[in-house]
């Protein structure tokens, strides 16, 4: 059962925001412990939290001095480097399932550019040379890798399992993929939706 999204915008129940923030300063101090452990790091985290004199300190008050001492000694540009304040993590995140839409829309419509070329390959009459005359080399290869796809969608193998597209070539397919050598003629597949 997964867990409903969370608002990010102040929790208005004082109980609630109090139990929340005792929570989420445990799960983030378990966070940095495991950074720490994991990955050999130095790191510290300060907690002011409401109605408290002191801040919660992790994990001790010497070893943060250390490590606030060891960043404030780079230069300013490298201390800056890599900091987000609370409205560029927020954009960030807002961002990115956009560029995702975004991303598949543009895959979508190579799809269709490329079915659209494989019809009009369908529809020219004569010899090869006329084809790639009309296509570019990345489309070529676009294309390939598209009917590559479809083949591998459309046949299964003997067991079941689409074959694998990033097998090892022999040395006999290397000499047949040598771009030096005129193309042979092939059987064209017919796109859906092309008669």
């Amino acid at each position: 059962m997964g867990r409903k999204k969370v608002r990010l915008e102040l929790i208005t129940k004082e109980s609630t925001r109090k139990t929340t923030f005792r929570k989420r300063k445990a799960g983030l101090l378990k966070k940095a412990f495991e950074l720490a452990t994991l990955c050999g790091i130095k790191g510290c985290a300060v907690i002011y939290g409401p109605n408290e004199a002191e801040p919660y300190v992790w994990p001790s008050e010497e070893e943060a001095a250390k490590v606030l001492k060891r960043f404030r000694a780079l230069p300013p540009k490298k201390q800056v480097k890599h900091m987000k304040n609370h409205e560029e993590c927020l954009d960030g995140s807002l961002k990115n399932p956009e560029r995702k839409v975004v991303e598949g829309r543009r895959r979508k419509n190579r799809e269709m550019e490329l079915e659209m070329l494989l019809c009009q390959l369908q529809e020219v009459d004569g010899d090869d040379e006329e084809l790639f005359k009309m296509m570019s080399l990345e489309d070529m290869m676009s294309l390939l890798d598209f009917l590559d796809k479809r083949v591998e969608e459309d046949i299964p193998s003997k067991d079941g399992h689409t074959p694998d597209r990033h097998h090892q070539r022999s040395e006999e397919e290397e000499e047949d993929a040598d771009t030096t050598k005129r193309p042979r003629k092939r059987n064209r597949p017919v796109a859906p939706g092309c008669n």
